[in-house]
C-alpha cells in the first residue's frame, strides 16, 4: 500500500496541505511575537501555570518559528520522517488542547492565526481534526526512512530555516509586525473606527417575556411595546432573541484616553494636523535612549506646532506632565491591552494626521 502510486499522490497532497497551513499558521504569528505571547499568558492563566510568564515571548517565538520551520521542511522534503512525527504529536497535542477550549476551559480565539484569522475553539477543533490523519498519512508514507540521516543538502537547508524563522521572530519583537493585521493600523481614522456601527451578523429580534400578576398569564411584548413597563401589573419571566449570534461591537469601541480632569479622547484623537503619541509601559523602566529619543520628537514637535501626548498604563494621580528631557508633555491614562493592541511595544510612537493614524514606530526606531 505505502508503495502504491495512489498512496504516493496522496501522501503528496497531505504534505502540501500541511506545509502551506504550518507556514501560514506560523508565519502569522511569528511577525506578531506580542500578541502570541499574550495569547500563551492568556492559556498559562487558565491553565493555572503563572510561573511560565515570564518566558512566554521567548516560547512564543520559538513556538512559532518552529511552527513555520516544520512547514518549510515538509515542504522542501528535508527529512520527512522525521519532522511527520513531530506533526503528528503537535497536532494530537493541539486536537486536544483545542477540544478542552471549546468544551471545558472554553476561550474566545485560540490564536492559531494570530490576528489574521480569527477561528472559535470549534472551527479550530475541526480544522486540527482534519489535520490529523493527514500528518498520520505522511508519517506512513515515510515511515522507514532513516530519521537522522541528514544529507549535506538538508543540513544546509534545516539551518537555514531554524535561523530565518527564529530571526524573523526575533526582528518583530524588537521593531514591529512586518505585516500588521490589527485595528489600529496606518491609514485608520481611530475616531471613526470607535463610532463603527454594530455589525449585526443577522436578522434578530428580541422578544420580552412578562406573566400579568393579577391573572398568570403569559404575554410576549417587543422592545417598542412599553406596556410592559408597568411593574404593577406585570412580572418579567424571560427574554428570548432570534438568533443565538450577538452583535458584534467595533473593535476600537474600548479605545478611551483619560486624566483627572476628565475623558481626553475626542481631543486627541480629533484634534487637526499632527498628533504624537508617545506611549510608555513605565516611567521607571523607561530606559534612557527611549528618553533622549522621545525628547527629540517633543523639540521636533515644537518646531512643526503640532501637538504631542504621552500615553501610558501606569496610574496617573492628578494633572500629570512628564518631562523627557526637553519639555515636559501631558500624559493621559489608557488601558494597558487597548495600547498593546495599538503598539506591539513597551514603548514607542502613533503619530496621528488629522486623526488618521500615519505612523508607528517602536522606540529604538525612531529617528527626530
Amino acid at each position: 500500500m505505502r508503495k502504491s502510486r495512489a498512496f504516493k499522490l496522496l501522501a503528496n497532497v497531505c504534505r502540501l496541505i500541511l506545509a502551506c497551513t504550518f507556514i501560514v499558521s506560523g508565519f502569522t504569528k511569528v511577525i506578531d511575537p506580542w500578541g502570541t505571547a499574550m495569547k500563551v499568558n492568556e492559556y498559562l492563566s487558565i491553565y493555572g501555570i503563572e510561573f511560565l510568564q515570564p518566558a512566554s515571548m521567548a516560547f512564543s517565538i520559538w513556538l512559532c518559528g518552529a511552527e513555520m520551520m516544520m512547514g518549510c521542511m515538509l515542504l522542501f522534503k528535508v527529512r520527512i520522517r522525521l519532522i511527520s512525527i513531530f506533526a503528528v504529536l503537535s497536532m494530537l497535542f493541539f486536537t486536544a488542547l483545542t477540544l478542552l477550549s471549546a468544551t471545558l476551559i472554553p476561550v474566545e480565539d485560540c490564536g492559531c492565526f494570530g490576528e489574521a484569522l480569527k477561528l472559535t475553539p470549534w472551527q479550530t477543533f475541526f480544522k486540527n481534526l482534519a489535520l490529523l490523519p493527514m500528518a498520520v498519512v505522511v508519517w506512513w508514507r515515510y515511515r522507514p526512512d532513516k530519521i537522522f540521516a541528514f544529507n549535506p543538502l538538508e543540513i544546509v537547508l534545516t539551518v537555514t530555516f531554524f535561523f530565518l524563522t527564529m530571526y524573523l521572530g526575533y526582528y518583530c519583537y524588537r521593531h514591529l509586525p512586518l505585516i500588521d493585521f490589527l485595528p489600529y493600523k496606518v491609514g485608520v481614522n481611530i475616531w471613526d473606527g470607535m463610532h463603527a456601527p454594530v455589525v449585526e451578523p443577522g436578522e434578530t429580534e428580541t422578544v420580552l417575556i412578562y406573566r400579568n400578576i393579577k391573572t398568570g398569564k403569559l404575554r410576549e411584548f417587543s422592545l417598542e411595546d412599553t406596556a410592559w413597563q408597568d411593574a404593577e401589573k406585570w412580572e418579567w419571566v424571560d427574554t428570548r432573541t432570534t438568533s443565538e449570534m450577538p452583535a458584534i461591537r467595533p473593535l476600537m469601541s474600548e479605545f478611551a484616553l483619560r486624566d483627572a480632569e476628565g475623558d481626553a479622547t475626542e481631543e486627541i484623537v480629533t484634534a487637526p494636523g499632527r498628533v504624537y503619541m508617545l506611549c510608555v509601559t513605565s516611567f521607571d523602566r523607561l530606559p534612557r535612549s527611549c528618553a533622549k529619543r522621545f525628547a527629540g520628537i517633543v523639540q521636533r514637535a515644537a518646531a512643526e506646532g503640532a501637538r504631542v501626548v504621552c500615553l501610558t498604563p501606569q496610574p496617573l494621580y492628578g494633572v500629570t506632565r512628564h518631562d523627557f528631557g526637553s519639555g515636559e508633555v501631558r500624559c493621559y491614562n489608557i488601558d494597558a491591552s487597548t495600547m498593546k493592541t495599538m503598539l506591539r511595544a513597551n514603548n514607542g510612537m502613533v503619530v496621528l494626521e488629522d486623526g488618521i493614524i500615519r505612523a508607528k514606530k517602536n522606540c529604538r526606531d525612531i529617528r527626530p
